[in-house]
């Protein structure tokens, strides 16, 4: 019991040093307060103007916001959790951070919880943004958006590892990702439509992808139709063996990082 209160006690000092941090500098707060609206501004709009060209316009517009504000879980989730941990390494705190009792869990926990503060604040406004300028409600989805915003979300938390693990392999070369990785998702994922307008040649790739069954179950439901329990299904089978695979990849770099003395590049 008194390791797990001293665990739970490291777990919200991690999260009140990034608060911290995020209170000093309010420039960071771009990633969920002007980014999000640009989204919604910028696809709204499209969808506006789909609307006004053909009849088919008001799906398209539909599936444009939901898919935006859906697709920030992904990103408020991943940008969360890798610039989390990013931070450490642009302050040179990563050192500190490994010579004190704090485990990897612990640390990561930590981000998580004050991502997931970010999250909702990032994810609120996309969706109240909507309803004010385009009067639409993401909630009138229905409870089916509760496994789908799931599913988005543990897939953000497991691009964020894959991230965290390629920084720790091959340095600060490869932050880049952290913002990079989610342009190659996305349009690969079918946020927007079906990933039969994609090319053939990157279908196979999209199949593999949770995130494509996740945002097909929700345009059924804009559909007016019911939540496709099998698409949910293969995203949380999919997102499995891809969190599986990320997990031992980001031990294996974690490891390799060790033995190789890899912390000196942020010291």
């Amino acid at each position: 019991m008194s390791e797990a209160r001293h665990s739970w006690r490291r777990i919200k000092a991690i999260a009140w040093r990034h608060a911290v941090i995020l209170r000093r500098t309010p420039h960071r707060l771009f990633d969920i307060t002007i980014w999000p609206l640009v989204d919604v501004f910028l696809f709204g709009s499209i969808g506006v103007f789909a609307a006004s060209q053909s009849g088919a316009g008001a799906v398209a517009l539909g599936y444009l916001l939901s898919g935006i504000v859906l697709w920030h879980v992904v990103y408020q989730a991943q940008i969360a959790l890798s610039t989390g941990v990013l931070e450490e390494t642009w302050s040179r705190n990563l050192l500190n951070l490994m010579v004190t009792p704090l485990r990897e869990i612990e640390y990561v926990a930590g981000v998580v919880l004050f991502g997931m503060a970010k999250l909702v604040a990032g994810v609120a406004l996309v969706a109240l943004t909507a309803v004010a300028f385009y009067s639409f409600d993401v909630t009138d989805l229905g409870v089916g958006l509760i496994p789908i915003a799931a599913i988005l979300l543990v897939v953000g938390w497991i691009i964020a590892l894959f991230v965290i693990a390629m920084v720790l392999r091959f340095g600060s070369g490869a932050e880049a990702l952290a913002w990079g990785i989610l342009f190659v998702v996305m349009p690969l994922s079918g946020v927007f439509y079906p990933i039969d307008a994609l090319p053939a040649l990157l279908r196979p790739v999209s199949a593999v992808l949770p995130t494509t069954y996740a945002f097909a179950a929700a345009r059924q439901l804009i559909d007016g139709g019911t939540l496709p329990w099998d698409r949910i299904a293969l995203a949380a089978a999919t997102s499995v063996v891809m969190g599986a695979i990320v997990v031992t990849f980001l031990v294996r770099m974690l490891k390799l990082f060790r033995q190789r003395g890899y912390i000196s590049r942020y010291s």
